[in-house]
């Protein structure tokens, strides 16, 4: 909650913008609805994560609700560099959300229409971005998809095009399952650096390079999930999200609708010793 938060991090503030200027592609966890939060940031930061957001908020229900801004918006000591993503339509309540995070976060980022953030006219998008630019933000990412193509193949070369149009860093989003996969965009396109969503929940340790969640790393999360307080049924999601790869259909058949916590930590150390 903000008000646990004020000693721990207002006095920590770090500018991610330094990230992009360190010698190599900054590694991003990207803003996931109800997955963003900060238990599995901490986790994605044990495995070489250089940047976090948070879940997206709705700007105008923080503003007006403190229960909203309790449960939204949660962070500590070691949970930086974070960025807040807000969705609002009116900037004076952009503002207001902003000025009220400003002491406890590192940046602010406004949601523009994810997952589709390119036009079929590709003019258009570079338009966007260079008006972006022009009003100061440190840096814009681009998801490689028009808003048809919410399951089609990411356009790379459109992200390379934006990027050779701006001076700004450019951060390329859509599709990366691997490390190889984010090396091979970073690139592909030139950017500065590479959004994952999906591909951090089914391996938190991937950008320290593992192929899929190495045990060590779902521990890691138990240990973790446990201390923060997570909520059973976040927390089980995340473990199946994380096993997807590492079991079998009969054994996810009986993962899947374990329903305490106590169920699964047995469950966990009858099979994996975790």
């Amino acid at each position: 909650m903000i008000s646990d938060a004020i000693e721990t991090t207002q006095c920590q503030r770090k500018d991610p913008v330094d990230l992009f200027h360190s010698g190599h592609f900054v590694k991003i966890c990207a803003p996931m609805v109800r997955y963003s939060k900060l238990a599995f940031r901490t986790l994605v930061r044990k495995y070489n994560c250089d940047l976090c957001y948070t879940p997206m908020i709705i700007a105008a229900d923080f503003v007006r609700s403190v229960k909203a801004r309790d449960s939204e918006f949660t962070t500590s000591k070691g949970d930086r560099p974070l960025i807040v993503q807000f969705a609002a339509n009116e900037a004076q309540v952009l503002s207001d959300a902003a000025r009220i995070v400003c002491p406890f976060a590192d940046g602010i980022d406004l949601n523009c229409g994810c997952p589709q953030r390119i036009h079929d006219d590709l003019k258009r998008t570079v338009d966007l971005c260079r008006k972006a630019e022009a009003t100061g933000v440190s840096w814009i990412t681009v998801h490689g998809r028009n808003v048809e193509e919410r399951h089609q193949p990411v356009h790379y070369d459109a992200i390379k095009i934006i990027k050779q149009n701006m001076s700004i860093p450019i951060v390329a989003n859509g599709d990366v399952k691997t490390l190889k996969d984010a090396e091979n965009i970073h690139h592909m396109t030139g950017t500065d650096g590479v959004m994952v969503a999906r591909g951090l929940l089914a391996n938190p340790a991937m950008f320290a390079g593992y192929e899929e969640t190495p045990l060590k790393c779902i521990q890691d999360w138990v240990d973790i999930a446990l201390e923060h307080g997570t909520p059973f049924t976040c927390f089980h999601h995340h473990l199946m999200y994380m096993m997807e790869r590492i079991t079998s259909k009969q054994e996810k058949r009986v993962f899947n609708v374990l329903s305490s916590t106590s169920a699964v930590l047995d469950y966990l150390n009858d099979h994996y010793g975790v």
